[in-house]
């Protein structure tokens, strides 16, 4: 229910022709064999988000989106065979960046500042943590600390916060619902829709498994599901505007003494610290 129409909307709707800074972010997992890169390239040049960030995207990839560059100079690169290669291309600003390998090996996550405006910076955390697996990884744990870890970072902060990527989770999941409470960060996608990004190729079995979450200083411009790249996942484009007086009416969900319990015990098993979070510079004046 809460990802209908039929929900009250978390977030606040942008205003109309605002001329406050806005961030306007595609996610897209591109799936590594897939070798239709036109169609991204397509969209972008189409739809020119302000930054673009790429899942599972290996070397040739990175080869292919080269041409965006002149218009996207901004970069985080990370190419990778085993399906958790990952980039960033902005048209804004993008300092104090960072790949890490928060919890496991071979699975970075990306972590930068992106400026809006001269007063206005944005921390941004780019996430693709591995799903569960009935082989390697049965209780999805790698996945839950990673999530859970990063939302312990960002608890105690003041700043204009976003996260995005291939959660590998559902958005009404504990773990992702406990990652909102621990984090406090908003789902846009409450009272508007599920926005369901894969998989693309069964129009009646589809799940909401790439997120954009962000602090309370934003309202919500658009939300979209974009068409097919030839991946088995849709691409998702979100526009977000610098609201801070917004700040009274989105409202998230809270955590419990309980909710935290379980968040120590999470993070804790797999021996990860919140400290090794980067933590970019973000403010807003």
């Amino acid at each position: 229910m809460p990802y209908t129409p039929l929900f009250p909307r978390e977030v606040k709707r942008a205003e109309k022709n605002s001329q406050k800074p806005s961030l306007k972010i595609l996610t897209a997992n591109v799936l590594t064999p897939n070798r239709n890169s036109q169609a991204l390239i397509s969209l972008v040049k189409q739809h020119k988000p302000d930054v673009l960030v790429t899942l599972e995207s290996d070397q040739w990839w990175q080869d292919q989106l080269s041409v965006l560059e002149d218009d996207m100079p901004y970069t985080i690169k990370c190419p990778l065979d085993n399906l958790y290669g990952m980039h960033v291309y902005s048209r804004l600003p993008l300092t104090e960046t960072e790949t890490c390998y928060l919890v496991e090996d071979g699975v970075p996550s990306m972590h930068a500042s992106v400026r809006l405006s001269d007063r206005v910076r944005v921390r941004v955390h780019f996430l693709h943590p591995s799903p569960p697996s009935p082989t390697e990884n049965p209780e999805s744990q790698e996945r839950d600390a990673e999530l859970i870890v990063v939302a312990k970072s960002i608890a105690d902060s003041a700043q204009p916060i976003v996260v995005t990527g291939d959660l590998n989770d559902v958005a009404w999941s504990e773990t992702t619902r406990l990652f909102r409470k621990i984090s406090g960060l908003l789902d846009p996608r409450i009272g508007r829709g599920m926005f369901n990004t894969f998989h693309a190729d069964y129009p009646f079995i589809r799940w909401p498994l790439d997120h954009l979450f962000h602090s309370e200083h934003f309202t919500v411009k658009t939300i979209k599901r974009m068409p097919s790249i030839g991946s088995d996942h849709f691409p998702l484009l979100t526009t977000l505007v610098f609201s801070p007086k917004a700040i009274p009416e989105n409202e998230g969900i809270d955590a419990t003494a309980e909710d935290r319990s379980r968040a120590d015990e999470i993070v804790e098993k797999e021996n990860v610290s919140k400290s090794e979070i980067p933590q970019p510079t973000a403010h807003a004046k």
